[in-house]
């Protein structure tokens, strides 16, 4: 038997380089650890440059504070940092940086140096990792940080690394990112000589704009809301705005760039109603909390956190979103569950008729012809404005103060009738006795488990009992689900309750079956409505919540202004 090892205390090199493999996966974290560095020191102004995806070559130069000459050695020797000198500090801490061992981690996989100068001193001093003293140069203000040669000593790392291309998007999304959380900072980058992006200082909207594209911007719902030391800001986009990656999802907290699964799933529920399929939303979210309510020092990379009330966050954050999506088109939301019908009085403009062909109609548009025309209600009043007529029978064509608005009839009608349903049901729906009970054959599963679940069964409206060896009665159902596929549904139910809790199989149930009704139940396509119908699906979409997307997250309308319809015909050119 080999006599044990002895224990020995590590080299200063290699706690270096073991603190890399957490901080330094690849020339992004690296780019990340020196923006954080650059904007806790103040700066205005970030100059990155990169070549060879950052691999040959970081540099980030900046006009913050700069370091003092005493201090450029302790900057580059680990667990040394200006940021916290306490435990209390490290409680509130409201830096980006912290931990003091970033730099290090760096100058121990690649060739470092460190070029500074302070407001007050005469001139600038350079610091090359691992030489004895700081030399003077050359410099302005700020500083200027330069990384060569990434994992030059470590080859076994460096052969991990991908591609150019693959490693300047990496660096190029954490730019982004520190650009999103700092508007008010400028920030410039080049690529092998190239520039990439150059970015003034701005406000948060123009910012958002910038990087986001105007697509976006022009998709996206306003996020104000506040709750005790809690606050959430931001956009985020319609679901008709969808996108088959998380690519486009910002979440901060604190100014801090985070990836939370607890924030990501509060979005995701949000989104739960008006969302389907495998798309995923965008949002440029930033959520400010007490700094004592949430420990940011989980990982070495410092983009996980956890929350000491995760489930208030949680809720806090879900309220907010679905808020901001629900809200009505109408300035003022109806008091109570159904809108009221439309009080308007107008006339239609003298011009021909688009094709509507039934009697009511063509009556409707006789008398308006005779009528004394009045004013365009004001947009305020009316954010789809009144209809014109029909095309195809399947799209409503309004006018607004802006210009034209197309309707999709059906998707419209369809979240309609979708929100009355389930604010009915939210009331305990009352129970549909049937007048034959309907049979059908089950297994043995089945027959248990309708036994075993026979009062949570009832709690949901269902009355299923046994009616022989190899057979199940239903007897009665839901009202607001007496029209629907009861088989079906009732065996899904009975596959569910056998693997998990009642209650949750309601809720994720409940609102499918419902959004399944008000599918089929909506005004279908190809069918001629009068103008008054029209103009009151218009008025019950601006007092519906969610009215802006159907039950499968697609657009129920689409404006065109007056400056889209002038560049169609290219008026004024």
């Amino acid at each position: 038997m080999p006599p044990a090892a002895r224990i020995h205390p590590l080299p200063d090199l290699l706690i270096s380089q073991i603190a890399a493999g957490e901080v330094v996966e690849r020339p992004a974290s690296v780019l990340k650890e020196l923006l954080e560095n650059s904007l806790d020191a103040g700066a205005t102004r970030i100059d990155v440059q990169l070549e060879e995806g950052g691999v040959k070559l970081i540099r980030v130069a900046d006009d913050g504070a700069g370091i003092a000459k005493d201090d450029l050695p302790l900057a580059l020797a680990r667990h040394a940092t200006s940021k916290i000198a306490s435990l209390a500090d490290l409680e509130r801490v409201a830096s980006y940086g912290f931990r003091g061992e970033a730099l290090a981690s760096i100058a121990s996989v690649a060739r470092v140096s460190v070029a500074s100068r302070t407001p007050d001193a005469g001139h600038a001093w350079k610091l090359v990792a691992g030489a004895d003293a700081p030399l003077p140069v050359a410099l302005a203000g700020g500083t200027v940080v330069t990384v060569e040669d990434l994992y030059f000593n470590t080859p076994a790392r460096r052969k991990f690394l991908k591609s150019t291309a693959t490693e300047y998007a990496h660096c190029d999304d954490v730019l982004v990112r520190m650009a999103q959380a700092r508007p008010d900072v400028a920030f410039t980058l080049t690529h092998d000589g190239k520039p990439r992006r150059r970015l003034a200082g701005a406000d948060f909207a123009r910012r958002t704009r910038e990087l986001m594209g105007d697509e976006f911007f022009a998709q996206a719902r306003t996020v104000e809301a506040a709750a005790g030391p809690l606050r959430l800001a931001g956009y985020a986009s319609l679901p008709a705005y969808a996108k088959n990656t998380r690519a486009e999802q910002f979440f901060f907290v604190n100014g801090r760039y985070v990836r939370d699964k607890l924030l990501v799933h509060a979005a995701r529920e949000a989104y739960a109603d008006v969302l389907h399929g495998a798309h995923h939303p965008a949002y440029v979210l930033f959520l400010e909390i007490d700094p004592a309510a949430v420990d940011v020092n989980v990982h070495p990379a410092k983009t996980e956190v956890r929350f000491r009330d995760a489930r208030g966050v949680h809720q806090f954050v879900f309220h907010a979103l679905q808020r901001a999506l629900a809200e009505p088109l109408a300035a003022a939301k109806p008091e109570t569950a159904a809108p009221p019908a439309p009080s308007f009085h107008w006339a239609m403009p003298q011009q021909s008729p688009l094709a509507v062909r039934e009697p009511e109609a063509a009556a409707y548009l006789e008398f308006a012809r005779q009528a004394l025309p009045q004013p365009m209600p004001a947009a305020n009043d009316a954010p789809l404005g009144y209809a014109l007529g029909q095309l195809h029978g399947v799209y409503i064509l309004a006018q607004n103060a802006q210009g034209l608005v197309l309707v999709d009839m059906h998707a419209a009608h369809e979240r309609i009738l979708y929100e009355r349903l389930k604010a009915q049901a939210d009331a305990h729906p009352a129970t549909q006795p049937l007048l034959v009970p309907l049979l059908f054959a089950a297994s043995e599963r089945e027959l248990a488990c309708a036994e075993a679940q026979a009062a949570t069964l009832g709690a949901f409206g269902f009355e299923v009992a046994a009616a022989g060896p190899r057979q199940l009665a239903v007897r009665a159902v839901p009202a607001l689900l007496a029209g629907g596929d009861v088989e079906r549904l009732v065996r899904v139910l009975l596959a569910e309750l056998a693997e998990q809790p009642a209650t949750r199989v309601w809720e994720a149930r409940r609102n499918e079956m419902l959004a399944t009704m008000a599918c089929h139940g909506a005004v279908r396509a190809h069918r001629q409505l009068t103008l008054p119908e029209m103009n009151a699906l218009l008025r019950e979409m601006e007092a519906t919540e969610r009215a802006d997307q159907c039950n499968h997250g697609r657009p129920t309308w689409l404006p065109l202004s007056m400056n889209d319809l002038d560049k169609l015909f290219m008026r004024g050119k």
